[in-house]
């Protein structure tokens, strides 16, 4: 069953803990859908054109069939953030106060992008339905959380202390083929043999 923002708000209410990964193929998508991930981003980290990232949504859509997606809009606008919800964006990451009110108030949910403890509730304000603070340490971090009633998520350094956690694929791939590495030299057996 398709999830929705609602059902991730409660997740919060309920004190369970959302996971979003984020990638940019169809195939990872169903991948992390599969594993249960609730939100499955498409992140700009690449330094992505907003026309690259249109395809890269619409790709990571056709991956998933639970998961939430989201996708990040570096040149915010209600305009594009039409065009990347038409590509298949659940949700639009943003930053800033002001995109995530017009992006809101034009009836996109918005997934806006903190970096600080008291942006949280201007945030949610505006209409943000989430929110991700990026490098954020214990004692801000749940102040954040404490401050707000939609999940705060973090990547980037943000810990058990938030509401989820946010983590690119291919950091996820890195540590689980370390494990396997390990695995197969001191002899142990491998998960699937």
């Amino acid at each position: 069953m398709k999830l929705t923002v609602a059902a991730l708000q409660a997740m919060k209410r309920d004190g369970r803990k959302i996971a979003a990964v984020v990638c940019w193929d169809p195939a990872t998508a169903e991948l992390a859908d599969a594993a249960g991930a609730e939100i499955v981003s498409v992140g700009d980290s690449a330094a992505a054109s907003l026309s690259e990232l249109l395809v890269f949504c619409a790709a990571v859509r056709r991956g998933t069939r639970r998961a939430l997606v989201s996708c990040d809009l570096p040149e915010p606008s209600v305009e594009n953030a039409r065009r990347v919800a038409g590509a298949g964006a659940d949700l639009v990451k943003v930053e800033g106060v002001e995109h995530v009110r017009a992006i809101a108030a034009a009836g996109i949910p918005v997934f806006a992008q903190i970096a600080a403890a008291g942006e949280a509730k201007p945030a949610e304000d505006a209409g943000a339905a989430l929110i991700d603070f990026r490098h954020s340490s214990p004692a801000a971090g749940a102040e954040a959380v404490a401050a707000v009633s939609v999940p705060v998520l973090g990547g980037l350094g943000g810990g058990p202390w938030l509401d989820g956690r946010v983590r690119a694929v291919h950091r996820l791939l890195g540590e689980a083929l370390a494990d396997y590495v390990e695995d197969v030299r001191a002899g142990r057996p491998v998960r699937g043999d």
